[in-house]
């Protein structure tokens, strides 16, 4: 009875650290089981009527691996897809990260079953094949430049450009991605695409290129302070893949695009048409920022409260730190 309760409560423990975002405890808690004792209780929670429980279970999975662990995910996949439910699409994004995250090409070659389905939809949501090319962006094989390119002449245009993002990773070398990033004619939002999944998983290989997409958003800063569109949106993706962890990313930079970055972002302070742009900007400040951009933040801070922590928090921290000309 005791062993079972311990089950229970590890079961619990697992819903919860996924539920919270906590991937590190959720991996702690099957990592507690083992493998023998995971897996059928991992196996039955797919089967529980409660969505979170499924996502927690295709989670656990997914840190398990092997190949029986593919092979149920894809089962699931399979179930969740025909029930066609809110609570369904949920557990699907699950199932597919699941899938990214298990090593091997039979996990690839389930996601790239996946992409066919939903291309085989004339119009397929966009949240499902962004979340399969993330997926399969982390498994990085050259087997599937053909199989995107197939797929790629089958979707419509509205739908394309995630792949097409996709592809441009797949194919090009870090030098040639760089050059990409830096061609003025390439369509600003296939860029932000690039960007966006590189945000799922950015190598150190590719970290080289960012100061070509930093140097694309630099003439786009103007109208990003004053419209939500196009530009403001490059900025967020761009932004959002430095702030994925900026104590590694950022020194990494050289110094004169960490200047520029400093310049953008003291700019993008008052866009107060595209918020997020804003509060994005206050965060990179509190990592590139200097002591006398404290008062600058202060001065452009929101009206909501909420809002309003994020930048006198980078304020704060700003406030704290020397002086270029103090540091000996």
């Amino acid at each position: 009875m005791a062993q079972r309760e311990d089950v229970t409560q590890l079961r619990n423990e697992l819903i919860e650290a996924f539920n919270e975002g906590d991937e590190a405890r959720a991996h702690a808690q099957v990592s507690q089981l083992g493998a023998r004792k995971a897996r059928p209780l991992l196996e039955a929670m797919l089967e529980d009527p409660d969505a979170a429980t499924r996502q927690a279970a295709a989670f656990g999975l997914g840190e398990l691996g092997g190949a029986a662990s593919i092979r149920r995910l894809e089962q699931q996949l399979a179930l969740e897809e025909a029930r066609g439910e809110h609570d369904g699409a949920a557990v699907v994004e699950a199932l597919t990260q699941a899938l990214g995250r298990i090593k091997g090409a039979s996990a690839r070659t389930s996601l790239v079953r996946r992409l066919e389905r939903l291309v085989a939809d004339s119009s397929p949501d966009p949240a499902d094949l962004n979340d399969v090319v993330c997926a399969l962006w982390r498994k990085r094989h050259p087997d599937l430049i053909p199989v995107v390119r197939q797929v790629l002449e089958k979707i419509a245009p509205p739908a394309s450009p995630i792949l097409h993002s996709l592809l441009v990773l797949l194919e090009k070398s870090p030098e040639q991605l760089r050059d990409w990033a830096a061609d003025s004619s390439i369509p600003i939002e296939l860029k932000g695409q690039v960007l966006t999944v590189l945000t799922e998983e950015i190598p150190e290989v590719l970290v080289s290129t960012l100061p070509a997409f930093i140097s694309s958003a630099w003439p786009l800063v103007d109208t990003a302070v004053k419209y939500r569109g196009t530009a403001s949106s490059y900025c967020v993706d761009l932004f959002s893949l430095l702030l994925l962890r900026p104590e590694q990313l950022l020194p990494m930079l050289p110094e004169a695009d960490r200047a520029r970055l400093r310049d953008m972002a003291r700019r993008l302070l008052t866009a107060t048409a595209a918020l997020k742009c804003a509060l994005q900007a206050a965060v990179l400040l509190k990592y590139l920022g200097r002591p006398e951009d404290a008062a600058l933040l202060e001065a452009h801070r929101p009206a909501d409260p909420t809002l309003a922590k994020v930048f006198d928090d980078a304020a704060l921290v700003l406030r704290g730190r020397p002086s270029p000309e103090r540091i000996v």
